[in-house]
């Protein structure tokens, strides 16, 4: 089996292609290394795995048509690239939409043309939700907390893109489904909900759990937006990737839907929360200080991992607190990186 991974040098990515080359894969990495911490990964990769990395963007149809046209017998098509911050779209909302909208409808489009057999999984977003605003919220024990979602957002959850990053991602979630629905492509898409773990260079504007694990380590000072009640479903990397591996396994029975794929209501947590998890194992005091309400910013997100769990037979092993420790020893045994 050979499998292709865009943004192969990213976070997500490059445990990725660790996790599918140990799995006895040919990995292909795509990526133009744009990314914060993007060489680091492709330099710790290389000393892994054997693999095949291709310098590309896709926005560019004609670099991505390329790849497919020297591996005919690409099997499993992992599309990660992307643009990922909110605050980003807002700045740029041009490069955001190609990135995420053009560059996914460029996947498609070589899948199509010369690949068809070929398996697609795209990582969706839990934005395609928007701001769920009808849905009500409670303050409890010192967290929001949804007052009659229960189990969490569905995927029958209204859809509400809101944002230039929620319209380009949610845009391109669209595309990936119509393409198993019009083109009988075999495609997935997964709307996931703040996945975090080793190799995560996280800033302030995405990616808050490694972003305050390394302020943590490194001693600096986190600005919480709002009042940092507001609740999150995570989910530890490995466990993500297990689920990659199990959409690959039952793709006949899931193709053209999409999942919600994030911790789940028993791996929720606040921002405050996550605070005093970082100062139990750093053993010091962590400082932060409040400012306004970010825009959009919702109260409260958990996912209702329901479906996946009865279609894939899966479902997330690693605890929060084991988790944020995994991930805080490996910032800690990194800190050079973050210097």
């Amino acid at each position: 089996m050979k499998v292709l991974i865009t943004g192969g040098a990213g976070f997500i990515g490059c445990n990725a292609a660790k996790y599918f080359y140990d799995k006895g894969y040919q990995v292909i990495i795509f990526d133009n290394l744009s990314r914060k911490g993007a060489d680091i990964n492709l330099n710790w990769l290389r000393k892994q795995v054997k693999l095949e990395f291709v310098k590309g963007d896709i926005r560019n149809f004609d670099e991505l048509k390329e790849v497919f046209k020297i591996h005919r017998d690409i099997d499993v098509v992992l599309h990660l690239a992307a643009q990922v911050a909110v605050t980003t779209s807002v700045s740029n909302p041009r490069e955001d939409f190609e990135i995420n909208a053009l560059g996914t409808f460029n996947v498609c489009e070589a899948i199509r043309q010369l690949k068809p057999d070929a398996i697609l999984i795209y990582a969706s977003t839990n934005k395609v939700y928007g701001a769920m605003e009808d849905a009500r919220v409670i303050e409890h024990n010192g967290r929001y907390e949804y007052a009659d979602l229960t189990e969490g957002v569905s995927e029958d959850y209204p859809l509400d893109f809101h944002s230039p990053y929620g319209c380009s991602k949610g845009a391109a979630d669209q595309y990936v489904l119509d393409y198993s629905r019009i083109y009988g492509l075999k495609t997935v898409s997964f709307r996931q909900s703040c996945i975090y773990g080793y190799h995560q260079f996280g800033i302030e504007d995405q990616g808050w759990v490694a972003w305050f694990t390394i302020c943590a380590v490194l001693g600096k000072k986190i600005t919480i937006y709002g009042d940092g009640k507001q609740v999150r479903d995570v989910l530890f990397i490995d466990d993500l990737l297990n689920c990659y591996l199990k959409a690959v396994e039952n793709i006949n029975k899931i193709s053209g839907q999409s999942y919600n794929i994030g911790g789940g209501p028993k791996n929720a947590l606040s921002l405050l929360e996550l605070i005093s998890l970082l100062k139990e194992f750093s053993g010091r005091n962590i400082y932060y200080t409040f400012d306004n309400w970010r825009p959009g910013d919702q109260k409260v997100f958990i996912c209702n991992i329901r479906k996946a769990e009865k279609d894939l037979g899966w479902t997330p092993r690693i605890s929060v607190k084991d988790g944020v420790k995994k991930l805080y020893d490996w910032v800690l045994q990194n800190r050079i990186f973050f210097t």
